[in-house]
């Protein structure tokens, strides 16, 4: 605590000596829970039903350099499901950064990504729980406009200490197209090493403690037509299993990446393809499988459709690229499939277009276990690299957009899902269900409107059908109100058919918006951009405040 408040009055005293030769630049955030005991959903309110999660942000720059800061505070402890070593008050994250035309280096925390960050990423993302910064060092040379090279050094942070684990590695990118000065298309061939440097844990181990991994990758575009290429390799390591490691069960990892896509006014095609196979990579072994992300150094989203509507995130995949050989029943080594995106606009005008223009939109998303030899005695498998296994998870759905006139615009969406819960969680059951959903907006003015929402989820097993409403009024630019349920009325439970309501409201003043919720959270998978953290059912009030100065 007083190292915090320490470097808080040091920041802000330079802030404030060097107003007319610097900048200064910060930010807050606060997400506060206030948890209840619901009889109808079965629970009680946890040991410590107030919790806060609270950022501060504090950065200042002169010429070429720059200095920061995060400032957090958990307030009894953190909210639900997050990681327990948030906790308490502390500084989190700090640097110093100097950066010209040519030089960009930084000392103390940084983010950084290599290539899609298939071997590495490091990033925040608060409403997961997730920050898995590195502390240590940083350097991005461009000797040449055509060509970029970085360097890492450093430790994962893990609450406010550090992994274990040393992680350090090289990229480069070349722009091809820069080179041959052409300008017509864009060409650029990158290069990535990472390197995992962790003491083994156990006696006599079979693996060395250093884990290398590269991976090299191709960018092309030219005028509407673009296309993408990576692969990855991760040197032999032991295999983790339920956090525990085997040191009889040593595998090499890979991933294989492919997308392509044609875009222009009107129309657009985009297409991924992707393999991974034992592409799990901590900076600590044994974190993997935890449950927040913790220490994870490489970026594995799901590729599937990112939907808003409440009941199409009831079955929401998560990538695949563990190893699993724990039950004769499942047996995993990774993931195949991928994803296709169509979008096309009828012309304004035209018969379907109508005066304002129609559009629709197709994806389908598929995802297989690797089809190979699997041998839980000998603790091996082998894996063909186009074979397709077990069927994991499917997503068909079709959009249309319409625009009626300068006040109606409709949504129709229809979705058909096939999540096999045996093979992604481990658990029991196969479920295949179908959703309809309608959304209608209507603008009073341009800043005054009204938003109404209706979704209905068919489901052949598990919790069975379920129906969602929403109603959201924008009053103007600054202040909404929404109220909305969910009710698993088909649940064959019958204590179990539970209305899932939430309603409240947010105001916005400048950089400044504040929101306050009371209701139920289900529980399940929370997932942003694709990566997802579990969160218990709940009751409650919440709270959350966010400004920028």
């Amino acid at each position: 605590m007083k190292k915090l408040l320490l470097l808080l009055v040091y920041l802000f005293s330079i802030s404030i000596f060097a107003q007319d030769k610097g900048n200064f630049s910060g930010g807050f955030e606060s997400n506060t829970q206030w948890y209840l005991n619901d009889n109808g959903l079965n629970i009680a309110h946890p040991e410590y039903p107030f919790r806060s999660n609270n950022y501060l942000a504090l950065n200042y720059s002169f010429k070429r350099f720059s200095f920061g800061l995060q400032g957090e505070m958990y307030k009894n402890r953190a909210l639900l499901n997050f990681n327990p070593e948030y906790k308490n008050t502390n500084v989190a994250t700090y640097f110093l950064q100097y950066k010209d035309k040519q030089i960009d280096a930084t000392v103390g925390y940084f983010y950084e990504q290599f290539g899609s960050g298939l071997l590495f990423r490091s990033w925040e993302d608060r409403t997961l729980g997730l920050n898995n910064a590195l502390r240590g060092g940083k350097i991005i040379y461009k000797p040449f406009d055509f060509l970029v090279i970085k360097g890492i050094y450093g430790q994962h942070r893990s609450g406010f200490s550090l992994s274990n684990g040393k992680i350090f590695g090289f990229d480069s990118e070349i722009s091809i197209s820069e080179l041959l000065n052409k300008q017509q298309s864009k060409l650029s061939l990158g290069f990535t090493y990472v390197g995992r440097d962790e003491q083994a844990t156990i006696s006599e181990p079979n693996f060395l403690t250093l884990t290398n991994a590269f991976a090299g990758r191709i960018n092309f575009s030219k005028n509407a037509f673009y296309l993408a290429t990576e692969y990855n390799f991760k040197s032999n390591d032991a295999v983790v299993q339920v956090q525990k490691i085997n040191n009889n069960f040593i595998k090499p990892g890979s991933a294989f990446l492919f997308n392509t896509g044609y875009s222009k006014k009107g129309f657009g095609i985009d297409g991924t393809f992707r393999r991974l196979e034992n592409m799990s990579f901590y900076s600590e072994r044994q974190a993997k499988g935890n449950l927040y992300n913790d220490k994870i150094m490489n970026f594995v989203p799901s590729l599937t459709k990112q939907h808003h509507l409440n009941l199409a995130n009831i079955y929401t995949y998560q990538a695949q690229p563990n190893v699993s050989m724990l039950d004769e029943s499942v047996l995993k080594a990774g993931e195949i499939g991928g994803q296709i995106d169509v979008f096309y606009t009828f012309k304004k005008g035209s018969v379907l277009g109508g005066k304002y223009g129609t559009k629709i939109a197709f994806n389908a998303s598929n995802w297989f276990g690797l089809k190979g030899d699997y041998s839980i005695v000998n603790s091996t498998y082998t894996t063909e690299f186009m074979g397709f296994g077990s069927k994991y998870f499917s997503d068909y759905n079709f959009e249309i957009t319409k625009k009626w006139n300068s006040k109606w615009q409709t949504i129709f969406t229809l979705i058909n899902q096939y999540y096999n819960k045996k093979q992604i969680e481990e658990t029991y059951g196969l479920i295949k269900a179908t959703i309809l959903a309608a959304e209608a907006t209507y603008k009073f003015t341009p800043t005054k409107s009204v938003r109404v929402l209706g979704e209905h989820l068919w489901a052949d097993s598990d919790k069975k059908n379920w129906t969602s409403s929403t109603i959201e009024f924008n009053t103007n630019s600054k202040l909404s109100f929404f109220i909305s349920d969910m009710y698993n009325y088909g649940n064959e439970d019958v204590n179990a058919k539970n209305h899932y309501y939430n309603l409240g409201g947010s105001y916005r003043f400048k950089a400044t918006r504040f929101a306050i919720n009371y209701g139920r959270q289900r529980g399940g998978l929370l997932c942003v951009g694709g990566i997802c953290r579990y969160v218990p059912e709940s009751s409650g009030i919440s709270l959350s405040l966010s400004t920028s100065f």
